[in-house]
């Protein structure tokens, strides 16, 4: 099956990350396995490894579609409209 690809990359913003982990995790005192920054707004959410799933839930309120791994090392992308990796 051909992987379709990202359709949003218009949208991928040079951004300030907003924490340095998981900006609700750290008001609620909890723990993170990854993290993902949003490419539109900046905001750092954990992901959907971790219990919270915030980056996923920062998507479903904001429908900014393209997170980028905030991992030591990586630098790929993600889009949840398209669900892919993006080729930026």
């Amino acid at each position: 099956m051909p992987q379709t690809a990202c359709t949003h990359t218009d949208q991928i913003e040079t951004v300030e990350p907003s924490a340095k982990g998981c900006e609700e995790c750290l008001k609620m005192g909890d723990t993170w396995i990854h993290l993902r920054l949003c490419r539109s707004c900046g905001h750092v959410g954990c992901c959907d490894s971790s219990k919270n799933k915030h980056a996923s839930k920062h998507f479903g309120q904001t429908n900014h579609p393209i997170v980028q791994s905030f991992e030591p090392g990586e630098d790929w992308l993600w889009c949840y409209i398209d669900n892919t990796y993006v080729e930026a």
